[in-house]
């Protein structure tokens, strides 16, 4: 099992930026990939961005290219950077782990283990 933490959600005006942290515990050796999903009021869960176990093989959703990164220190620790925040950025931002993605998009069915999110509202 890996529990998973987020922090770093709050509220920022547009074109500000956030730092998400997403710390993960227990059975780590089985994690290979880290995602970032989120999901808007009256919205489906969406995915954000991506990352490898060694940090490579990134992938990002195409809203977000160009301002969000994501980032690992290790097995433990995997970050989003989110500038240039939009309004529709606004959602509770949820880290997940993976055992089994590889490459491409990933889809939430992809991921076996989640957090319980973190709130970011981008005002205007």
């Amino acid at each position: 099992q890996v529990q998973l933490v987020e922090s770093g959600g709050g509220l920022v005006q547009a074109g500000g930026s956030l730092r998400l942290s997403c710390a993960a515990s227990g059975r780590t050796f089985s994690v290979y990939g880290m995602g970032w999903f989120r999901q808007a009021p009256g919205k489906e869960r969406e995915f954000v961005a991506a990352i490898g176990r060694s940090g490579g093989s990134t992938t990002y959703a195409d809203s977000v290219k160009g301002r969000f990164t994501i980032s690992r220190d290790n097995v433990k620790n995997t970050y989003l950077q989110m500038n240039s925040l939009k309004p529709e950025d606004t959602a509770v931002y949820y880290c997940a782990a993976s055992a089994t993605w590889r490459w491409g998009t990933p889809g939430s069915g992809d991921f076996g283990s989640w957090g319980q999110g973190t709130q970011v509202t981008v005002s205007s």
